[in-house]
């Protein structure tokens, strides 16, 4: 009898997560139809994987809500952390299975690492060939972004504040602006969220339409602009518009706005007009483009290279790996050790919080800075009192702590991670921009084999489950995870 009661107990607590995913996965089959039915109208063979991918999704859901159909959705703090682990750990797990079961034929370490990169949004690949693969997978490796991308703006607009977990906790602090002149509730936030990021996409694709790409090119690299994801369909990933720089301009714009807080887009609706240009994060965004894209621009004439496809060429890539995009229109590592040390560096420093973008977020910097000027000021008066402000609010200690906490925790992952790569037999340059490339979502890594002229397809299995904790650790901000792996958060 005690035991019957401690596995319904079990249960009880674990219905309420059961039940939301049940709602996630009916959510990804749904768009899974997408690619389904066009593949039925063009008669492709890849239409019996996805079909077959639908039924196990639906099945899974079905059986989860049949189980939890009479539990009321009531999250506690350790179910959110749970619930928000398991979402993207299940959802790329199930978004797997066409890359596995159609043409590709992957391997299921190759189909879940593809999966992986696309619904975290890193873009790091293991296709080759991939302007061979059906229209429908095309369009599915875009539609796994852009889920990814709504996803990820969500999450740390609505989840992660509310677990004292990641940047937008210091828009979460200003009540007034958050719950007056944005929106007063999360479910109003997550609509107009979606109704922005639609609108977004639609804009990129009809843009790059009329700037030149097919239909289904346009579709696809909307959503992974957007997304920042950097998918492409072609092994060149954006080279194949080398030649089109109209299109590498409307990349770099449309990569920028989904590096942007949505939030202050809801704001700008709503009538604040100047909120992106008073945000202190976007004009350190802003400012640090343009002194690395002037930089690198006159690197470039230096070398011989025309002015305006210097230009043209150095903020396509800037602005790539900055937004933590990945796409690549050169094999920028070939441009001199500067620049490869450059991009190294730029690796880490992701766009705004509550934007698409990965990485260690600009914000995060800039609280740095905040920090050593403060440090600075008390070697000099030592009795002295100093309040930082960042967007005009004051910076708490739990701010600070987990500004702090994070950084740690980000770069001990990557050196631990690196570690494991190297002990697997990959190169240094390999082992650690491949791990730092994983945890910030950047996508390309740096040298020969995993660089913008190259893949993920070669590595190890070992190394691409290594990159796949890294890539989901990185995109959940390192502690939502690192939180479910210690002993005192399970005795709850």
């Amino acid at each position: 009898m005690p035991d019957v009661r401690r596995v319904t107990d079990t249960l009880r607590r674990w219905a309420p997560i059961l039940r939301v995913l049940a709602v996630l996965w009916l959510v990804l089959a749904m768009f899974m139809a997408v690619p389904f039915l066009i593949l039925i109208v063009e008669g492709e063979a890849d239409a019996m994987a996805f079909g077959l991918s639908i039924a196990i999704v639906l099945a899974a859901a079905a059986l989860s809500w049949l189980v939890t159909w009479r539990t009321p959705v009531s999250l506690k703090p350790w179910q959110m952390f749970v619930l928000t682990t398991l979402s993207w750990v299940t959802i790329s797990g199930f978004a797997s299975l066409p890359l596995a079961l159609g043409a590709p034929q992957l391997s299921l370490t190759n189909a879940v690492f593809e999966s992986v990169s696309a619904i975290t949004t890193t873009g790091s690949t293991v296709l080759v060939n991939i302007e061979t693969l059906s229209d429908g997978l095309k369009l599915w490796r875009g539609i796994m972004q852009w889920l990814g991308g709504i996803g990820i703006i969500v999450m740390g607009i609505a989840i992660l504040p509310f677990l004292k977990v990641g940047g937008m906790r210091l828009f979460h602090t200003e009540s007034s602006d958050w719950s007056d002149k944005v929106m007063p509730r999360t479910g109003g936030i997550a609509k107009a969220t979606l109704g922005i990021y639609c609108g977004f996409t639609s804009l990129a694709a009809l843009a790059y339409y009329l700037g030149g790409m097919q239909p289904l090119d346009a579709v696809v690299h909307a959503m992974t602009s957007l997304a920042t994801g950097g998918f492409a369909n072609s092994d060149a990933s954006f080279g194949a518009y080398a030649e089109q720089p109209q299109l590498l301009w409307m990349g770099s714009l449309f990569m920028l706005c989904g590096a942007l807080p949505f939030v202050l887009y809801i704001r700008f609706l709503r009538g604040s007009r100047l909120a992106l240009v008073r945000d202190q994060q976007v004009q350190g965004l802003l400012l640090l483009l343009l002194l690395v894209i002037l930089t690198l621009t006159a690197w470039r004439i230096g070398q011989g290279t025309p002015p305006f496809a210097s230009l043209t060429q150095v903020t396509f890539n800037v602005v790539s790996v900055v937004t933590t995009t990945g796409y690549a229109s050169d094999d920028y590592s070939a441009w001199g050790a500067m620049a490869f040390v450059a991009f190294f560096y730029l690796t880490f420093v992701g766009g705004c919080s509550g934007s698409t973008s990965g990485g260690m977020k600009i914000f995060r910097f800039q609280v740095a800075m905040l920090l050593l000027r403060d440090q600075l000021r008390y070697l000099i008066h030592a009795s002295g009192v100093f309040v930082s402000r960042y967007n005009n609010q004051p910076l708490t200690d739990d701010i600070t702590r987990g500004v702090v906490a994070f950084s740690f925790f980000f770069f001990l992952t990557v050196a631990g991670l690196a570690l494991g790569l190297s002990l697997l037999g990959l190169d240094l340059t390999t082992a650690l921009s491949g791990a730092a490339t994983a945890v910030a979502n950047v996508g390309p890594g740096l040298g020969e084999t995993i660089g913008p002229a190259g893949n993920f397809s070669s590595l190890p299995d070992a190394a691409k489950w290594l990159l796949c904790v890294g890539m989901l650790m990185g995109r959940l901000e390192i502690l939502t995870v690192l939180v479910l792996l210690t002993p005192m958060f399970w005795r709850q």
